[in-house]
């Protein structure tokens, strides 16, 4: 008996011990979270953030970013202020280097891009000082568009398709690599022979040259089709083809939202060809409307800031990103695309701005040789 007593002692005594432990480091794991929490709750955020646009005042980017900064500002901790900085030149470039070298880390230097600050990142353009591998994504608003064609040339999408590869097709551009790049690559894998005519000073004198009937084909972004290309829809004048549609978190190519009934080009070439688009060209196209249209507008900050402050800042894009006040006030802005917000940027960010060199040698010398054009 009083060996199994013993015994019985022996097997209580430590399982005594270890739910002493236990208890102790549940108090301990409960205090540090306690304390993350509030320390969580309490991050010191600076009182002014200066956020770079790389462009001048009263353009797109410009007025993309002063939309945003109320909505931040109100739900950053703190609500600091910001401030925009306009530093445009060279496309977007010069103010984008400037950054890069003096941004300082401590998370009060924001820096907002667009499809012609990743455009020549992606080429390695030779002024390019900046690496995106640098900074961090707060958030990344998306874009869609539309190709249309002039309604002479058929009586619809599948017959003008049809007219374009038998013919040259006058599009009027702003450079060849700018945001019309996908454009030109998606028409080409169609089949279509495109004569660019590049020095447009926006994508407002590319569509008054197709409405003069100087150009055959033309491509606007979704917020100027829904204003200025719809009522040529609806008079007859144009013929939508396709849309370039949207990216959704798996990476997968889908439908835009704002043009549920319009095929994407992906589902055009797939009709054609009997397959998806592939090769160096299919990888081009897809790399430059990930970064192009998918990201088409980001907010970043240097990646060495403190930690605390970019899962703030994210958050606070969280907090308001998907609220009807948000989206009601955003829709004139923006369309009907949800901003997205940190992590998968990231990873769209990684996907897409990543060309391998067989990539970039095809596109170097197609863009030679199809359109005349050199990448700095």
């Amino acid at each position: 008996m009083t060996t199994l007593r013993t015994k019985s002692l022996k097997t209580v005594k430590p399982f005594a011990r270890y739910k002493k432990v236990l208890l102790v480091l549940a108090c301990s794991t409960l205090g540090v979270a306690s304390l993350n929490a509030q320390a969580k709750e309490n991050v010191s955020v600076p009182s002014t953030i200066h956020w770079t646009i790389p462009f001048g005042v009263g353009g797109g980017t410009d007025v993309w970013a002063r939309f945003f900064t109320t909505w931040l500002s109100d739900h950053i901790q703190g609500n600091p202020t910001i401030v925009i900085d306009n530093v445009p030149g060279g496309g977007s470039i010069n103010g984008t280097n400037l950054f890069a070298m003096r941004a300082a880390e401590d998370g009060s230097h924001w820096i907002g891009t667009s499809a012609s600050t990743q455009y020549p990142a992606m080429f390695q353009d030779r002024r390019v000082r900046y690496n995106y591998n640098d900074w961090t994504p707060i958030l990344a608003t998306p874009t869609g568009g539309v190709v249309y064609a002039q309604s002479s040339l058929g009586d619809n999408s599948e017959d003008i398709l049809r007219v374009l590869t038998e013919r040259k097709v006058k599009f009027a551009v702003q450079s060849h690599t700018g945001l019309e790049l996908p454009i030109l690559i998606a028409l080409d894998l169609l089949g279509v022979d495109v004569q660019a005519v590049s020095g447009m000073r926006g994508r407002g004198e590319g569509r008054l040259a197709f409405e003069r009937g100087e150009a055959d084909i033309d491509f606007q972004t979704t917020s100027a089709y829904f204003s200025s290309v719809t009522p040529l829809v609806e008079s007859g004048r144009a013929i939508p083809l396709f849309s370039l549609g949207v990216l959704n978190d798996s990476g997968e190519i889908v439908r835009d939202p704002a043009f549920p009934d319009l095929p994407t080009f992906n589902e055009i070439y797939q009709r054609v060809n009997g397959e998806q688009p592939s090769g160096p060209a299919g990888e081009a196209y897809r790399k430059f409307f990930a970064s192009g249209f998918t990201l088409q507008k980001l907010i970043l900050l240097p990646k060495n800031s403190p930690e605390a402050l970019i899962d703030e800042y994210r958050e606070a894009a969280r907090r308001f990103v998907d609220t009807e006040e948000f989206k009601e006030a955003a829709a004139e802005h923006l369309g009907p695309y949800t901003p997205v917000v940190g992590e998968v940027v990231e990873q769209h960010i990684k996907e897409a701005m990543t060309l391998d060199d067989t990539t970039r040698l095809w596109l170097v010398n197609w863009l030679l040789e199809r359109h005349g054009a050199r990448i700095h």
